[in-house]
């Protein structure tokens, strides 16, 4: 199984005030020197940061951003994820002209972006707001790859961790993903969902009714938690899931949902069964906790699925995502998007 692409979910920035353009650079550029980073780099990550903040602040009014850390074969990825709802852009390949930057176009010139960033991706439309994703590696050349499936998770209001927690499998180029949401909030139920972090990435190789098996053995001794699991085939999906965990596939058309079975992993969890559902080219996967709404409809969102799997699990995120729970969504396809 490959480890590749492990990802740490730091720390999220509410962005509502000059201020917090230097709080998040600040943020960014510590945590680049804590994986490793050179003081240069370091410092080109902040600038993007400070420029993709001050733009939420002067084009959106206000926005969040997500720093992490994808821990790729080749070395650490700092990542940069900026969501806002503000009036969206009318141009997008005009706004990553450095001086771009007008009321007509609302352009926001992220040449910088383009410049420093190892890659990245953006999806905005008038308004629908804009939501960037940069990858930043060690070396500005250095190639780690877009990954095909990512997650994201969001504490709820209030709390300092998050109770919900996914994974990623790569067995012999077969993606499996597993999502889980510990009972409750706070450590006791981070506790929950890390263990099945664990027991997933633990487990042989095998189908979601195998690892889904495998994890709620492994949760016997904590709270529990609502599991799901889903592996990715060539033309068609298998899931397992039990509790609250939504599985559903999405090409931009129709919405196919996925049957969780009711129960607690670790606890109550009578029905264990897989099922399979048809994966049509380029479709996508998503698991989310119950910290979304379960009424995702891109057919608002034109050319949203073209976009890479993280810009799509952050507008999901934004626009479906709760703040009175915690909230996690994974998006998988069998191949990377392009990014911009």
């Amino acid at each position: 199984m490959s480890a590749d692409g492990t990802v740490e979910d730091v720390a999220w920035f509410t962005v509502d005030h000059v201020s917090a353009t230097g709080t998040a650079r600040r943020g960014a550029a510590s945590l680049a020197r804590r994986v490793g980073m050179s003081e240069q780099r370091a410092g080109e990550i902040a600038l993007v940061v400070a420029e993709l903040t001050a733009n939420q602040i002067n084009h959106a009014g206000s926005g969040s951003l997500l720093l992490r850390v994808r821990h790729a074969t080749s070395g650490p990825v700092v990542e940069a994820v900026a969501v806002d709802s503000g009036p969206g852009m009318v141009n997008v390949a005009a706004s990553l002209t450095d001086g771009v930057s007008s009321a007509g176009t609302l352009g926001i010139g992220l040449g910088t972006l383009s410049r420093l960033a190892t890659s990245f991706d953006i999806w905005s439309r008038p308004a629908s707001g804009t939501v960037v994703a940069a990858a930043f590696a060690a070396e500005r050349a250095a190639h780690p790859g877009v990954p095909a499936a990512v997650g994201i998770t969001r504490p709820m209001t209030g709390q300092e961790v998050c109770g919900d927690a996914y994974a990623i499998r790569n067995d012999d180029g077969v993606l499996t993903v597993m999502l889980a949401d510990g009972l409750g909030h706070g450590p006791l139920a981070a506790a929950a969902s890390s263990e099945a972090v664990r027991a997933f990435r633990g487990a042989p190789v095998g189908g979601p009714l195998a690892l889904l098996t495998a994890v709620h053995r492994a949760l016997s001794g904590t709270r529990g938690a609502a599991v799901a699991v889903a592996r990715l085939d060539a033309d068609e999906v298998r899931y397992a899931g039990v509790g609250n965990i939504a599985g559903v596939v999405l090409d931009g058309v129709t919405r196919r949902g996925m049957i969780s079975h009711p129960g607690i992993a670790g606890a109550q969890a009578r029905t264990l069964r897989e099922a399979v559902y048809p994966l049509p080219p380029g479709a996508a996967v998503v698991l989310h906790s119950d910290g979304l709404t379960d009424r995702q409809d891109l057919g608002a969102y034109p050319g949203l699925l073209a976009r890479t799997s993280l810009v799509v699990a952050a507008v999901l995120l934004r626009d479906f995502g709760v703040r009175r729970d915690d909230a996690s969504v994974v998006v998988a396809r069998t191949t990377p998007a392009v990014p911009a």
